[in-house]
Parts: structure tokens; C-alpha cells; sequence
């Protein structure tokens, strides 16, 4: 059988060739690449030269290229376009890769190489992305199981055998959780408030479904508008239960079992290796560097935020009684927060929409793109996608030189898993004189055209679009020697300092007169209305803060506790992790954790407080665009050279500091959020 996934990919810029390719494709592929790239480690390994950074440590990050192409076209197919017989591939596969990944950590004569080229560093004259590639390397090992004994190396195998099993798992108990819900509706009256444009989808997704009447789901495009805008709380009820219950309803998708259990291995691992906790072992490789840094951070913030939450709180709960509401509940908080919103700043969201049609947020962003990096978007049509919804893009600099080829793919299907994210098809990386550059995609879950209207975007779909945007652009911009090094290849805790930076031009008439137009009259957004988005942009920012806090804690007291043994109840042990944050009333029938996907099934475990740290960076960061003008060419120069393009080559710190010309400063964010 010709495989194309072991060809070369004879495409427009090598691009992967997703028409030409079959799921039976997929583990001959997988089994080939990994003895492809088993080969290239013996080579080294077996090299009878003395160990030297270039055919050692620069040959092991050139190693394994096919393997590495293989599994990300894949692993974002079981992300983006996934079926049962994908899903049922990874789970055969993943267990191949963990040993593949193994083989090599554990692998002590290769081990030996990397050590004696560590310890005789001070006598080469390497670069600065060279000294950090090689401590990444040895750190690879050492971090890893280099230095067990036999028995406890095979120990880890297997620990890692389970935790790449249980971790699909339970993404896919999640996805079947989330496909598995419908609400049915087929008496018109029960809609009421519900805005024409996500009626009218409702009413598409039922004639999808051959039914009459009005289809709502728990993808968020569906969900979203149904919590923030029906008025019957009953239904709201019904559907923000459903929601939290997803995975925690002890049938055959209960992810409770795999939580407890992926918490224990994960803290057996870390034992195994010399750490405290799970925690302990991956802040190690973190800004924060401790849990401890973590706790004082968030709790500092919390500190900050809660007096402020307590007051919206009580601020909300008081607006709600008007309408004989004693007692708010979390089914209450997007409905009432729209109507307080709307009564505060005379700004209702719908009226924002006709504004943000998708295809011209998309050319506001390519915009924004051009004035501040000079980058040109060209659609074309000759790239191969997997899904006919997909759009493919030429990344160009304004001379003409390719940058990046980019995919975007916008709307909810059945085979996509919920949220937005940015991945990458290809690294970029340079060889032999060659700057080969990367393919990046970004996946996001958005409101789809119905029969009479284009997609038209809420505003928080629009500063979500900004911010994968800005994860987008960190890998397009990439200009590393090294592709371990390249892009989005940074501490967790800093990649999200582009794409929260790159929502702050959402809030700017400068920005949005570039493409917020009337989809029907082409009528610019009006001027009060721009007004009305920078004056409500810290509106309930105090709860917003303490929701975020509330995850982070979470994830920190799932991984950084030291008896997670000890564990019985899943959601006991989240309602102790939530007691400082918690403002609405516990719902019985729900839990967070069994739903946590970017802890338990993405990379975030020990690393979602992330997002309020890049917080901090992102705040202090756009202070000095907002001095120098948003559209500084100076200072956006200096964001490519000292941080977009850099990826993993330094300390984090160290780039923002000579991007920013200091450390941030905690109080740009505070005083974004109006919490001083």
C-alpha cells in the first residue's frame, strides 16, 4: 500500500496532504517512523567520535522530523476531525510513542554522550542558543529517568504508558459528553430572549438533525447565547446543569476514576524522579519555578480580587431580586450580568454583533498584522485542509519573503473538540543554510452563518480570535536555528504573553475602525459604541479574577498536594479547593474537574495559573505600546526581535526585559482590571 504519510509530501510548501489520506494510513506510518527515528538514535548513540554538541545534542533535536510530522498531523485530526476509529488509533498508538519517548530518556549509553558534552561546556565556544539547548537536553534526561536504577526505569515506563492512555481517554469521555446532550425544543414561547441570529442556528441545527423546532447543544456557540439571554430559568437551569455534569454521571463516559487515577500516577512519577509533588517536578521548568511562588501569587491577586468580586457579587444579587430572585445561581450569573451590563453602560451584546462579521474580524486581524509586523495573508486554494470549512493562507513579509503557511478552521462540528486553540503541522527550524518555515493553524468554536445571516461574532469571540491569533503569530514569527527551541516552544507560563497581548486591540478605536463595519450598511463601529467596550471591559472583573484563581488553585491543590492517595471523592476534594473563591452556591449534580480538559487531557497541569501571570506581562507589555502608539513600528520591532521570534532560546525574563527595558509591573494589570 503506497502510504503518502511516508512519502514526500509533494504539496505547496511540503504542506500536509490531508486529501490523499486514510485512517488505515496512520499506525503502518507511526510503526515505520518510529524505526525510522529509532535508527537515527543508534546512529548517534553508536557514534564511536567523541561526544560533541554538534553530533550529539544538535543531531538528537534534527532526529526523528518524520515521526514528529506524522504525529501532529494526527494528534490535531483527533483534536479537530476525530472519529471512533481515530480515537481508537491513538489509543494503540500512544502507548508506542511513550515507549519511542522512553527509549530514548532512558537510553543510558546516549545519556553518557549528553553528560560529557554538559560537563565539558565551559571549554566550547557555543552560542547562547546553544547553551540553552544543551541544558534542555541534559535536563531531558535528568528530569526524566536518566538516572534510575533498572527497576525503576521500567516503573516509569509503565506510569508513562497509563497517563498517555487515561489522558485520551479522557478527552474523548469528555467529547462523547458533550455530543451526547441536546436540548429539544419545539414551543417557540420557550425561547424567549433569545436573539434572532442564535434561534435562527438553533433552528438550523434541528433541520440538521430532522427535526422540527429548535436544537440546542453544549458546544459553545449554542450554549453561550441559551445561558446569557433566555429568560426562562427553568431551561437555563436544565442546560447549565447538563453542562457541569458532563463526565460525572457514572455511566460509561465518567471521567472520575481517570481524574483520581492521573493525579496518583502523576504524583507517583514525581516521587519515582526526586520530586515533592507533580507540581514540584513541572515548575521547575516554569517562571514561577515553586507551587509555593504559585500559591503566593495567586493568593496575593485573590487578596486583591475578592473584596471587589464581593461587591459584584452583592451588586448582581441585588439586581437579580428585582426580579424576584432570592437566591443567585450560577445558571443566573450570564443572564443577569447581560441585562446589569446592559443597564450600566447601555451596551447589549447583540447590538455589538452586526459589527464583527467573521470574515472582516479576520481581515482586521491580518490588518493589525501588517501595520505592526509587515505580514501579508493571501488565501489560496492549492493548499490541501481536512475539512472543507478549513481556510488555508499564504504568510508573506511585505518584500515578498514567505513567512508561514497558516490554517484556520472556525465553526463547531461533531468530531471537534469544544474551546479555541493554536497548534502547529510543521516547526520552523534552519539547516544547511536552509530557514525552513512553519505551518501553524489556529481551531476555535464559533457562531456559524445560519440561511439569512453571515457568522456574526460576539465580542468575546472577537478577543478570542485576537488572542489565538497572537499564539499564531509567536510560531509564524519563529526564527530559531533549533526547532525544539522554535516558536511556541517556551516556558508555559509565558506563551500566553503574545495572544493576551494581542487582545488589547480589541479595545482600541484605532484598531477597531480597521474592521469593525456594519455587515449590512458597512457603516463603521459608532464612536459611543467603542466607548461603551473600553468603559465595561473591567465590568464584574472582580468575579472574572476569582473564576480564574478558582482554576488555578485547583489545578495547584490537585497537583501539589502531597497525599493524593488519600483522595476518595473527586468532588469533595474540588468544593475544599474551591472554599476561598466560591461566590454562587454548590449545583450537587456538577463538577469542574471531570470537564478540565487543559489540566487532564492538554499540557496545563501545574500550569494553569499561566494565564493571570501572562496576565501581568501582557498588561505591563501594552502599557508600552499605549505609550510609544499601538501601531509603534519601533516598539513592535522590538516585540518580534526580543520575544516573537526568540521562542525558547533564553530565560523568559531575560526577553521580556530587554523587549520591555525592565520587569513588569504587577499594577498595569491591576489597573486594567480596576481592582486599584
Amino acid at each position: 500500500m503506497n502510504n503518502p504519510l511516508l512519502e514526500n509530501f509533494n504539496t505547496p510548501y511540503t504542506t500536509a496532504p490531508f486529501s490523499q489520506l486514510k485512517n488505515e494510513h496512520f499506525k503502518p506510518a507511526f510503526k515505520e517512523a518510529i524505526q525510522k527515528a529509532k535508527a537515527e538514535i543508534e546512529e548517534i548513540t553508536n557514534n564511536t567520535e567523541v561526544p560533541t554538541f554538534e553530533n550529539t545534542i544538535e543531531a538528537l533535536d534534527f532526529s526523528g522530523y518524520t515521526l514528529e510530522r506524522i504525529s501532529s498531523i494526527f494528534f490535531n485530526l483527533n483534536s479537530a476531525e476525530t472519529n471512533e476509529e481515530i480515537q481508537k488509533i491513538a489509543q494503540e498508538i500512544s502507548p508506542w510513542l511513550s515507549d519511542f519517548s522512553n527509549d530514548i530518556r532512558l537510553n543510558e549509553k546516549l545519556f553518557n554522550r549528553v553528560k560529557s558534552v554538559y560537563q565539558h561546556q565551559g571549554n566550547l565556544d557555543l552560542s547562547v542558543e546553544q547553551q540553552t539547548l544543551l541544558e534542555k537536553k541534559y535536563k531531558g534526561f535528568s528530569r526524566n529517568g536518566a538516572n534510575l536504577n533498572d527497576t525503576d526505569k521500567e516503573t516509569l515506563r509503565s506510569l508513562d504508558k497509563k497517563l498517555s492512555k487515561l489522558s485520551l481517554q479522557f478527552g474523548e469521555n469528555l467529547l462523547a459528553e458533550t455530543n451526547a446532550y441536546e436540548l429539544h425544543i419545539t414551543n417557540e414561547n420557550e425561547l424567549t430572549g433569545l436573539p434572532d441570529g442564535a434561534k435562527e442556528a438553533a433552528h438550523l441545527l434541528a433541520k440538521q438533525r430532522k427535526k422540527e423546532g429548535w436544537v440546542i447543544t453544549l458546544d459553545y456557540p449554542s450554549y453561550i447565547p441559551f445561558m446569557t439571554y433566555i429568560e426562562d430559568r427553568k431551561l437555563r437551569q436544565k442546560v447549565a446543569t447538563a453542562f457541569g455534569a458532563r463526565a460525572f454521571q457514572n455511566n460509561k463516559n465518567d471521567n472520575q476514576k481517570i481524574v483520581l487515577d492521573i493525579v496518583k500516577l502523576r504524583h507517583e512519577r514525581a516521587n519515582l524522579l526526586g520530586y515533592k509533588t507533580h507540581g514540584h517536578f513541572v515548575l521547575e521548568e516554569r517562571m514561577a519555578e515553586t507551587p509555593e511562588k504559585v500559591l503566593s501569587f495567586s493568593n496575593d491577586l485573590l487578596e486583591k480580587a475578592k473584596p471587589a468580586a464581593d461587591r459584584e457579587f452583592k451588586q448582581l444579587t441585588e439586581f437579580a431580586k428585582k426580579d424576584g430572585i432570592e437566591v443567585l445561581q450560577k445558571w443566573d450569573g450570564a443572564y443577569y450580568s447581560e441585562k446589569l451590563k446592559k443597564e450600566l453602560f447601555d451596551l447589549d451584546q447583540e447590538a455589538l454583533k452586526p459589527y464583527f462579521k467573521l470574515e472582516n474580524v479576520i481581515d482586521g486581524v491580518f490588518t493589525i498584522a501588517s501595520k505592526l509586523f509587515d505580514l501579508h495573508f493571501k488565501e489560496v486554494k492549492t493548499i490541501d485542509k481536512y475539512h472543507e470549512e478549513v481556510l488555508t493562507y499564504e504568510v508573506t513579509k511585505a518584500n515578498g519573503d514567505f513567512v508561514s503557511v497558516f490554517y484556520a478552521d472556525f465553526f463547531p462540528r461533531k468530531g471537534k473538540r469544544n474551546g479555541a486553540w493554536m497548534t502547529s503541522y510543521k516547526s520552523q527550524w534552519r539547516k544547511n543554510g536552509e530557514n525552513s518555515r512553519p505551518h501553524v493553524s489556529i481551531v476555535c468554536n464559533f457562531t456559524k452563518p445560519t440561511e439569512t445571516k453571515p457568522s456574526l461574532l460576539t465580542f468575546n469571540e472577537v478577543t478570542t480570535l485576537f488572542h489565538e491569533f497572537g499564539h499564531a503569530l509567536h510560531g509564524m514569527l519563529a526564527n530559531t536555528t533549533y526547532p525544539s527551541l522554535s516558536g511556541t516552544s517556551v516556558y508555559w507560563d509565558f506563551v500566553e504573553l503574545p495572544s493576551q497581548l494581542l487582545e488589547n486591540w480589541c479595545y482600541e478605536k484605532e484598531a477597531l475602525d480597521l474592521f469593525a463595519r456594519h455587515y449590512e450598511t458597512n457603516e463603521p463601529i459608532p464612536m459611543k459604541l467603542v466607548e461603551k467596550i473600553k468603559e465595561s471591559a473591567s465590568f464584574l472583573e472582580g468575579i472574572q479574577t476569582l473564576r480564574q484563581l478558582s482554576f488555578g488553585l485547583l489545578d495547584m491543590s490537585w497537583h501539589a498536594g502531597e497525599s493524593p492517595e488519600l483522595i476518595q471523592s473527586v468532588k469533595a476534594f474540588e468544593a475544599s479547593a474551591f472554599a476561598e473563591t466560591q461566590l454562587y452556591p454548590d449545583v450537587l449534580e456538577n463538577c469542574m474537574s471531570t470537564s478540565f480538559a487543559h489540566i487532564f487531557q492538554g499540557g496545563y497541569s501545574s500550569g494553569y495559573y499561566s494565564y493571570k501571570w501572562a496576565e501581568v506581562l501582557d498588561a505591563d507589555a501594552f502599557e508600552h505600546f499605549k505609550e510609544t502608539g499601538i501601531f509603534n513600528k519601533k516598539t513592535a520591532t522590538s516585540l518580534v526581535d526580543n520575544v516573537l521570534s526568540q521562542g525558547g532560546t533564553q530565560k523568559p525574563m531575560t526577553l521580556y526585559k530587554r523587549f520591555r527595558g525592565k520587569e513588569p509591573n504587577a499594577d498595569a494589570l491591576l489597573k486594567r482590571a480596576g481592582l486599584i
